[in-house]
């Protein structure tokens, strides 16, 4: 996969083809590959990027194919703040500038919890926010607040700042410990953005 004397192409192709196999023989190859079962050895770092803003890049150059992008992304894994790309027989570290993932869509729909809250990433995965799939909020460079979504396992996406107003005009306040604080519902869970005071003085 990422072996010394082959070239940076043969290395992806190489790659790709061991993911599309892991695909085709894993018990779930029709959704994620169980990545949470693997635990194959380490075999160095890929010159791979995922750059902040959703791009992926392999040797400095972004990769154009988004079916290429979504199926690595199917293979991603977080152990100890790295990112890594597995498959059943070797693992390979990856640079995640931020997030691995970005939220680009949300719908608003209505359960017996209320309103639901649902996201789509930029490899076209649908999160719903809840309990399982939490929004935090981590303080900005322009003194905003920045929102992430978790994924999946150790995974988040972030959360375009599009988005981030439409939640913002969602938002609500609600005492929480004691304290009035700011923040969105969504499947019956309130996820606090920051405290009520504040929000009051930015908006």
């Amino acid at each position: 996969m990422a072996k010394q004397g082959q070239t940076g192409q043969q290395d992806l192709e190489g790659l790709t083809a061991a993911v599309t196999e892991a695909a085709k023989t894993s018990p779930a190859a029709k959704g994620l590959p169980p990545v949470h079962l693997w635990n194959p050895p380490f075999c160095g770092d890929l010159d791979m990027r995922i750059a902040s803003d959703g791009t992926w890049f392999y040797l400095g150059t972004p990769i154009g194919r988004p079916a290429l992008v979504r199926l690595f992304s199917t293979i991603l894994k977080r152990e100890d703040g790295k990112h890594f790309l597995v498959t059943p027989v070797e693992k390979v570290g990856i640079r995640v500038d931020d997030a691995p993932f970005l939220a680009v869509e949300m719908t608003k729909e209505t359960d017996d919890r209320g309103r639901l809250l649902r996201f789509r990433t930029n490899v076209d995965d649908w999160v719903a926010c809840d309990s399982a799939h939490r929004l935090r909020f981590e303080a900005a460079a322009d003194d905003g607040l920045t929102p992430y979504l978790h994924v999946r396992a150790d995974l988040w996406a972030k959360v375009t700042r599009a988005l981030y107003y439409d939640l913002v005009d969602m938002g609500e306040e609600r005492v929480v410990d004691g304290r009035p604080m700011f923040g969105i519902e969504s499947g019956g869970e309130f996820f606090a953005m920051a405290d009520a005071e504040q929000v009051r003085g930015a908006l």
